[in-house]
């Protein structure tokens, strides 16, 4: 973050996906812009104290507070992004063998259906959070990691490469709690694996 910057939230053209409702997806947007909203607003308080001198976090309360909830709003807004980018309307479902994304699955876990099987039983874990393929920029390695609260389980240094949200409200006017795994399923229907390649390709030229 900058003491000036100013976030906005993006649009993303995701009506008639399937298995996601129009529905879903309208309060779900409406949940990242609060992210967004909240971000801006930390931001500004921070850089008040910044400005005033308030820093000393054993002494002003309010700044260390707001330096912990800035993570988690913050995070909140850009997860939500990069999951709402890997997906589109009409997805292939599974990733094309012959993909940049499956080589990387295959490498990292010996095939992509093994990949698969990690991934989706990652986001099968009880509770609420996230389920993240990352890349390691120092040798290429993929892996499957859960997030829990927006800021806990994030990688250093990783780079996110594809996002699923299993928090409730992503799925709950759809599909009950029980039958998470059937919204999982309509996740997979709906990513858009040019920009998970594009993803892992960025990545790897950085690396190389």
């Amino acid at each position: 973050m900058g003491l000036n910057t100013v976030y906005k939230a993006k649009s993303f053209d995701l009506s008639d996906l399937n298995g996601i409702s129009n529905e879903t997806l309208a309060m779900h947007f409406k949940l990242y812009e609060g992210y967004v909203t909240n971000t801006n607003v930390l931001n500004e308080r921070i850089a008040e104290l910044i400005r005033t001198g308030e820093l000393d976090a054993t002494k002003t309360a309010a700044y260390s507070e707001m330096k912990r909830r800035f993570g988690f709003e913050y995070n909140g807004m850009v997860l939500h992004e990069y999951y709402f980018e890997n997906m589109k309307k009409q997805g292939t479902g599974d990733a094309n063998i012959d993909s940049a994304f499956a080589k990387a699955a295959a490498d990292s876990f010996g095939s992509y259906e093994i990949w698969k099987a990690d991934f989706v039983n990652t986001g099968k874990m009880r509770g609420v959070g996230w389920a993240a393929t990352y890349q390691d920029p120092s040798n290429g390695a993929i892996s499957n990691h859960w997030i829990n609260l927006h800021e806990t389980g994030n990688v250093a240094g990783y780079s996110p490469i594809l996002i699923m949200d299993v928090w409730e409200h992503a799925f709950i006017k759809d599909y009950a709690p029980a039958d998470r795994p059937k919204y999982i399923e309509a996740f997979f229907s709906n990513i858009d694996w040019d920009v998970v390649n594009g993803r892992l390709s960025a990545v790897g030229s950085a690396a190389a």
